[in-house]
C-alpha cells in the first residue's frame, strides 16, 4: 500500500476502541513476557461464561467504546511507545470484527509488529498481514460452540503470512479433552494451555479479588495432566499479568 493509500485509509476507517494502554508485558500465550502496547477493540460475537474483559464485550458498555480513526489510534500507540517500534497486540472482545488492515499497514511501515488473538469465528483477509496470529477456540466451560469450518477459514486467510499458534483456556477435564482434540486436529500448530481464572473481574471493578491459590492449583493440575499423558508438545503457561496485578486493567 502506498503512502497516499495509507492516508486515505486512515481517514476513512473508523475502529471501535475500548482502551489503548502500555507499554507493558504480554501476559499470556505465544508472546508471554514481551513488551507490548495493547489496542483493545470493542465488540464480540461470543459471550463466554468466564470472560475477563466484559467491558470490551457487553453491549451495556458500548457507550464507552470510542470510534477512532486509524491515525488517532496510531498517534496514541506512538506516544505510549515513545516512537520506538515494539509489538502491538490487537485484542478485544473479538478484534476480527473491526477493520484493522489499515492500522496494521500503518504501523508496519514504521517497524512495529502486530499480534492478534481471536477465537477463530470470523476470518479476514488482512490476517495474512499480521506478524503473529493466536487462535483461541473456546472450550466447553465457556458455554460457546466452536465452528471449526470458520476456524479453518481463519487459518486459510492467514496463509503463510503470520506465525500462528493455538491457545486454549482449561478449567476442567472436559476442557482438557477439548484442548487435546483441537491440537490433534491441527498438529502443525504449536499449542499453549492456560489455566482459567475462575474469579474474573466485573466490568466496573478491576480491583476485584483474584483467587490466586485456586488459579495456581489449576496450573499444577494441568502440568500433571500433560505430564501423565506424555503430551510433550503442549506448553502450559499462566496468565502472567493476573499473577502480577490481579484483575487490574491497563497493565
Amino acid at each position: 500500500m502506498t503512502v497516499a493509500a495509507h492516508k486515505i485509509a486512515a481517514k476513512e476507517t473508523t475502529i471501535r476502541i475500548s482502551e489503548i494502554f502500555g507499554p507493558t508485558i504480554q501476559g499470556e500465550g505465544l508472546l508471554i513476557g514481551l513488551p507490548t502496547v495493547f489496542v483493545r477493540t470493542g465488540g464480540c460475537d461470543y459471550r463466554c461464561s468466564w470472560c475477563d474483559t466484559l467491558h470490551a464485550v457487553d453491549s451495556d458498555y458500548r457507550d464507552t467504546w470510542k470510534p477512532l480513526s486509524v491515525e488517532a489510534i496510531w498517534q496514541e500507540v506512538r506516544r505510549l511507545s515513545g516512537g520506538v517500534p515494539l509489538t502491538v497486540s490487537l485484542s478485544g472482545g473479538n478484534p476480527a470484527i473491526q477493520p484493522l488492515a489499515a492500522l496494521i499497514a500503518r504501523g508496519q511501515d514504521e517497524g512495529y509488529r502486530f499480534a492478534l488473538e481471536t477465537q477463530g469465528s470470523i476470518a479476514k483477509d488482512w490476517f495474512a498481514g499480521l506478524d503473529h496470529l493466536v487462535l483461541s477456540p473456546k472450550p466447553p466451560s465457556s458455554g460457546m460452540e466452536t465452528d471449526w469450518r470458520a476456524f479453518e477459514d481463519c487459518l486459510a486467510a492467514a496463509g503463510e503470512g503470520p506465525q500462528v499458534a493455538l491457545k486454549i483456556v482449561v478449567f476442567d477435564d472436559a476442557d482438557y479433552a477439548y484442548a487435546k482434540a483441537a491440537s490433534a486436529r491441527f498438529p502443525h500448530l504449536p499449542v499453549y494451555l492456560q489455566p482459567g481464572n475462575h474469579t474474573p473481574p466485573p466490568p466496573d471493578d478491576d480491583d476485584a479479588r483474584v483467587d490466586i491459590d485456586g488459579v495456581m492449583d489449576r496450573m499444577l493440575w494441568l502440568v500433571d495432566k500433560v505430564s501423565e499423558d506424555r503430551w510433550f508438545s503442549a506448553r502450559v503457561l499462566p496468565q502472567l499479568h493476573v499473577l502480577l496485578w490481579g484483575n487490574k486493567r491497563g497493565v
